[in-house]
């Protein structure tokens, strides 16, 4: 069984992210799982308070990251960038930076997004690149972008409710767990 984590960069219960997000984790192909993880419980990144140790819910965060084999990263875009609660999740797990080839380092990662806009999320994807970079993750391309423009029209209280929208994530997904898996070796 292949382990991905998967993480939505919104807080709000009712964000489209977390519901692109939990949509993904229902599609996985057979022979792999998402782990679903929360950056609720992270608080805002402090020096002073890494010196005294890294909190728990960041050391939770950065074990279940390093045991995965890939990330889905599903990010919302906030005038046009990267939201400040998932950039300070990320910020955390990569303290001390002597962990980061353990935690984030050759991992391959998927990008999404959800926006009621028509802009799907582009200029937050872009804005994450170097971000990856310094981590030393790999994007994974091979299938375009993933962007979901006009949210409201495809999600409801019950989740991704557009027929040609799910059959399109799921194939994502397949390619995603197939090229992690071949990554693997």
């Amino acid at each position: 069984m292949i382990a991905i984590a998967g993480i939505a960069g919104s807080l709000r219960q009712g964000s489209y992210n977390r519901a692109l997000l939990r949509a993904a984790a229902e599609l996985m192909p057979e022979g792999a799982v998402m782990n679903v993880l929360s950056i609720d419980a992270v608080p805002l990144y402090h020096g002073d308070v890494e010196a005294q140790g890294i909190p728990t819910p960041i050391a939770t965060l950065k074990q279940a990251l390093a045991g995965a084999a890939g990330l889905v990263l599903v990010t919302p875009e906030y005038n046009n960038g990267i939201p400040g609660v998932l950039k300070n999740a990320i910020d955390w797990m990569s303290r001390p930076a002597a962990d980061i080839p353990r935690v984030f380092g050759g991992k391959s990662v998927a990008l999404l997004g959800a926006t009621p806009g028509g802009g799907g999320t582009i200029l937050a994807q872009v804005a994450w690149l170097p971000v990856l970079r310094v981590l030393r993750m790999k994007l994974w391309t091979a299938q375009g972008p993933f962007y979901v423009s006009g949210a409201a029209k495809v999600f409801d209280a019950s989740g991704l409710i557009d027929a040609e929208l799910r059959e399109r994530l799921r194939k994502y997904m397949a390619a995603f767990v197939e090229h992690v898996r071949a990554q693997a070796g």
